[in-house]
């Protein structure tokens, strides 16, 4: 089809039967870089004990990062009963593991999902990258999540460029249902 590069999404990976190691040959096979890797789910404001398993996690996804050999990682906001509704506390928690992603030369895009338990629009997202202030972290804007929430476009003109990780384009028909089926 043209593709210069993909996205790959970590449920392919568990799905399919060969190594990300072997995605990584098939992709450079047809000329197709690797851009990310995504979701990393249910990260930031999670209790102490959670957020210690989720800083562990994070070094296994840039092990399957450095297999695929891509350097950029999305994380979507918190979707988890679990979460802490606290944008400080998000913040924080951004930062420490974009230092962590630092040490790699990983660069993190923070996605708003428009089901997020407590960060559903791309304003909230911001909001959180800016006070996480890394240069490893960057925010992710997805048009199904900005237009199903019904987000306000004007602010989008107040992000640096060096800040947006990644834009994704998705169409969908307008529908009146919710918004993770719609999905």
């Amino acid at each position: 089809a043209g593709f210069r590069g993909i996205e790959i999404f970590e449920n392919d990976l568990l799905l399919f039967d060969q190594s990300p190691k072997e995605v990584k040959r098939i992709a450079d096979d047809n000329g197709i870089a690797i851009v990310a890797l995504q979701p990393f789910r249910d990260f930031e404001c999670m209790p102490a004990p959670e957020m210690a398993r989720n800083f562990d996690r994070a070094q296994r996804k840039f092990d399957i990062m450095d297999a695929l050999g891509t350097s950029t990682l999305f994380i979507c906001s918190n979707v988890s009963a679990q979460a802490i509704d606290n944008r400080v506390l998000a913040s924080e928690h951004l930062h420490t593991l974009a230092s962590m992603a630092a040490e790699r030369q990983i660069k993190l895009g923070y996605e708003a999902l428009a089901w997020g338990r407590y960060v559903s629009r791309y304003e909230e997202a911001w909001e959180i990258v800016r006070h996480a202030d890394h240069p490893q972290l960057g925010i992710v804007l997805d048009s199904f999540h900005l237009f199903s929430r019904g987000s306000n476009l004007s602010l989008l003109s107040e992000i640096p460029g060096h800040k947006i990780t990644m834009v994704q384009i998705a169409d969908a028909p307008w529908l009146d249902m919710d918004v993770l089926q719609w999905s």
